[in-house]
């Protein structure tokens, strides 16, 4: 079914009830949360902004996978949407969504895949050949929707290169939707999605650390009025509160709070395990936040935890001009996700130096939300050390 359009009045006015609580920017209540949510327990859908897609408010990030079975239980389940990368694990990820998708009706499923332009980026002609190269693992002749990955300035994100790249995709038929990723400075690249009128889908880090972060929800408001699907990533801030995985954040409760917002159209939680994938399939047919979640919510909301909001106001603090966030997302792939493939290679794409605090005698970034940033660099900088191949 298709959710009814929620009272966005309703949804607002909520606040300045909870200035002292989770949100200032968008707030939300167990109240606000039932009026989306039907007593049937049908599957909630929401459009995909003008692409013409509609999807279960649930979808599954494919990043941590390996395991094609979970991929099949989520399908059969009723999942739709699938998102890969030419990145994630060495490309073995697109080839396991393409082994198990390569006999399932086309139009059954809505597959999407990411480019990232490493390092000092990459030519036209080159973002092109790592498509051709996703295609074929995904023995697919086009994705639904192609991200250009990891945009993290307006800059990155209208670069002319990767814009005719994407444009080529589209017109190539390689591509069916294209769109643009972001971790960090959320607020400026979907600003520049919108205003570039070539981007048709944003995939954006949104979860309940960032309930304060106004420009963001003024960001994907703009967005969501233009016709661009919004999809939510990094859904459950880092999973953890704590590196000894001793402080789960309540993931049940971090997905219903970003799915809530109805400027977001589907979400894409990343799960291993059966048990993880129907508690967020449990989501898409209720998105009612009881006052235990809240609560829970609320107080992890109070702790730092793992998980870096990618404010960007670390930038240009660094003496040595380390790419902070970049380092901070890798100390949440490894200690947040339990995912160190991922730290290592995020970290290994940095060209750091051998030593990059060497020349200060004590970190003098400062994090407006509490992250120790000197001790994570000096921490997740050694998994360079580490042969990669151990991490697979």
């Amino acid at each position: 079914m298709s959710e009814a359009k929620l009272d966005r009045r309703h949804f607002l006015r909520l606040g300045a009830a909870a200035t002292a609580g989770l949100t200032t920017a968008v707030a939300f209540t167990p109240e606000n949360a039932r009026a989306s949510s039907k007593a049937d327990k049908k599957i909630i859908t929401r459009k995909l902004g003008n692409t013409g897609i509609e999807l279960p408010i649930v979808s599954m990030g494919v990043m941590r996978a390996d395991n094609p079975n979970i991929l099949k239980a989520a399908y059969q389940i009723g999942i739709k949407h699938f998102d890969t990368a030419h990145g994630y694990q060495g490309g073995r990820n697109e080839e396991m969504v393409g082994e198990f998708f390569k006999d399932k009706p086309r139009d059954s499923f809505i597959v999407s895949t990411k480019i990232h332009p490493d390092g000092g980026g990459i030519s036209t002609e080159k973002f092109m050949e790592m498509l051709d190269i996703s295609l074929k693992r995904l023995q697919m002749d086009h994705v639904d929707i192609l991200y250009l990955h990891a945009a993290n300035d307006k800059d990155y994100t209208l670069d002319p290169r990767y814009l005719a790249a994407l444009k080529q995709a589209k017109a190539e038929g390689k591509a069916k939707h294209l769109g643009v990723t972001t971790h960090s400075n959320m607020a400026e690249v979907i600003n520049a999605a919108v205003d570039s009128k070539i981007y048709e889908v944003v995939l954006t880090s949104y979860n309940f650390r960032l309930a304060k972060d106004e420009e963001l929800h003024k960001a994907l408001r703009k967005a969501n009025e233009a016709g661009l699907g919004i999809i939510g990533m990094k859904n459950m801030a880092g999973g953890f509160l704590d590196r000894e995985k001793q402080k789960p954040v309540n993931c049940k409760a971090a997905l219903k709070w970003a799915l809530t917002n109805p400027d977001v159209h589907t979400c894409i939680p990343g799960f291993t395990t059966y048990e993880m994938l129907m508690e967020n399939w449990s989501v898409a047919s209720d998105i009612n936040l009881d006052a235990k979640e809240m609560s829970d919510l609320q107080l992890a909301s109070n702790e730092v935890g793992l998980y870096c909001q990618g404010c960007q106001s670390c930038n240009g603090q660094c003496p040595e001009n380390l790419p902070i966030p970049d380092l901070m997302r890798s100390y949440m792939y490894n200690y947040g996700y339990s995912y160190p493939a991922k730290a290592y290679e995020t970290v290994a794409a940095l060209s750091l130096p051998e030593n990059p605090c060497a020349n200060c005698d004590e970190c003098t970034v400062t994090c407006p939300n509490g992250l120790n940033v000197g001790e994570r660099v000096a921490d997740i900088a050694r998994i360079r050390n580490i042969p990669g191949e151990f991490l697979i």
